[in-house]
């Protein structure tokens, strides 16, 4: 599985690429406004530091022409952004012209299998689900992964990653990756409590205990 980070956090970007854990960036507009900072210089340090993997950068208009022209905007800024844009008629209308220039399209607001399917008629690159949405509204985010995966497993000839979002816990990541989803994207926090375990603690501090009574040093 893909781990994208769901932030626009420079240092903590750096630091999962650091830990080899980066293998895209997503962004939406929201994630833009609480940064503070300038949209289009922010995409490009983004970009620099996710070393030509995925970066989303989402569409503003609503209507297809403008949505249009924001995405020449956006492919522009780097070869490794993929134009993001909502679930809509206008969306997928974008989303086709430019899967077929080339472009990776990453297809936003997903709440359905329909819509999923959509989005693969249309040659998006990756369709993004939102898990923790549907699980705040009392639905089971996570059958929504398991009908996509399913649906285009029956079709291979939709090349479109599941890009599980709105992730809200490390079960959400491990459920999704036991299903077969491509891809998941989630803010840092959220993916580095993978690393937390008891029992991982527990047994570090009997490791570090049991060699101080060595009295030795490796170095």
């Amino acid at each position: 599985m893909k781990f994208f980070a769901d932030t626009s956090d420079l240092d903590e970007l750096k630091d999962l690429a650091d830990l080899g854990l980066l293998d895209g960036v997503t962004t939406n507009p929201s994630i833009i406004a609480k940064s503070g900072k300038e949209f289009i210089p922010l995409i490009k340090e983004i970009c620099d530091i996710a070393g030509g993997t995925p970066v989303s950068a989402e569409v503003a208009a609503t209507d297809y022409e403008t949505m249009r022209k924001e995405a020449d905007v956006l492919r522009a800024i780097a070869d490794n952004i993929a134009v993001k844009v909502p679930l809509t008629e206008a969306g997928i209308r974008t989303c086709k012209e430019l899967s077929d220039e080339g472009t990776m399209v990453n297809v936003t607001l997903c709440f359905s299998p329909g819509q999923a399917l959509l989005a693969a008629k249309a040659g998006a690159a990756f369709i993004s689900p939102f898990v923790g949405r549907l699980d705040d509204i009392s639905f089971q985010g996570l059958e929504l992964i398991a009908d996509i995966v399913t649906i285009y497993d029956n079709y291979p000839q939709y090349d479109t990653e599941v890009l599980v979002a709105s992730v809200r816990n490390p079960m959400h990541i491990i459920e999704s990756a036991k299903m077969g989803a491509q891809v998941m994207t989630a803010p840092p926090k959220v993916i580095k409590q993978l690393f937390n375990h008891p029992l991982t603690d527990k047994g570090l501090a009997a490791f570090v205990e049991d060699w101080a009574k060595t009295g030795q040093s490796i170095l």
